[in-house]
């Protein structure tokens, strides 16, 4: 199962428009593999994000962020 968030700042990545990611719910295994990269906790929250989004992590890099913050809430919402 997904979510879609819809972009309120679309993107362009590779000459294409991005207007909307969808997030798949997270497993244990993805949490895992986050808890051992070096780096920030927000370095390695956007790697979680982007590895449940199926995408690079520079390509959310490009995000406004109210879109990130967005993503945000649905990853909690996972959680909850």
């Amino acid at each position: 199962m997904s979510e879609v968030v819809k972009l309120q700042y679309p993107i362009t990545v590779d000459g294409q428009e991005v207007t909307e990611i969808a997030l798949r719910r997270p497993k244990v295994r993805d949490m895992l593999a986050v808890e051992k990269l070096e780096g920030s906790d927000g370095a390695r929250e956007l790697r979680l994000l982007a590895n449940l989004a199926e995408l690079p992590p520079e390509t959310l890099e490009e995000l406004d962020v109210a879109d990130y913050q967005a993503l945000q809430q649905v990853y909690a919402g996972f959680l909850s």
